[in-house]
């Protein structure tokens, strides 16, 4: 974990909590009609880190789209580049995310916070917090 010099981890720092339970992610450079090549990136309330070799100037719009990996729900929404480390990723800022696809964020990553302490693959994980969601959608619609 590197230090920020003042006693705490970046991780420390950070204001929300971050999950990896993003899938199906494309990125726009606004203004431009290729797609950047992006790897998975993690998830927070207010944005995201993306891995990807492409470098952004500071302040820079793109325009994302990504499903969240346990509930489905397809995100389609701007971003400002918050900073960008050269050769390792951009961290973005969600700019205009409506309060709807915000709360079905931090549903997202309440489940995967769920997750039991022991290690199970991924797919296992999923399915099990599918499962529960799908029960829970029954017990709403009695």
């Amino acid at each position: 974990m590197i230090s920020t010099g003042r006693g705490k981890t970046w991780k420390q720092m950070r204001i929300g909590q971050r999950v990896h339970s993003v899938k199906d992610i494309s990125l726009t450079y606004e203004g431009h009609s290729e797609e950047v090549v992006v790897r998975p990136p993690d998830l927070s309330r207010r944005g995201m880190f993306i891995s990807t070799s492409r470098t952004f100037p500071e302040g820079a719009v793109l325009n994302l789209r990504f499903r969240l990996a346990v509930t489905g729900v397809e995100v389609q929404t701007r971003c400002e580049v918050r900073h960008c480390l050269r050769g390792v990723g951009v961290g973005v800022e969600f700019i205009g995310l409506s309060a709807k696809v915000a709360r079905q964020i931090d549903r997202e990553m309440k489940l995967c916070c769920e997750r039991p302490a022991r290690r199970h693959t991924t797919e296992r994980v999923t399915r099990k917090i599918a499962k529960k969601l799908r029960a829970a959608r029954k017990r709403s619609q009695r």
